[in-house]
């Protein structure tokens, strides 16, 4: 087997599995206790006067 296929073959399993792990770990961390306060200080950044 090529290094071609075999790369291709590689990101076509594990690496829709690490897309997919990814994705839930970040919407677990966007409604988690707490994220709300983190969220909105976040946002305010660009608008805070220095």
């Amino acid at each position: 087997m090529d290094t071609y296929n075999a790369m291709r073959h590689f990101a076509d399993s594990w690496g829709l599995l690490a897309m997919s792990a990814f994705f839930v770990g970040a919407i677990l961390v966007a409604i988690r206790p707490g994220s709300r306060k983190a969220a909105e200080d976040a946002a305010k950044i660009p608008l805070k006067d220095d």
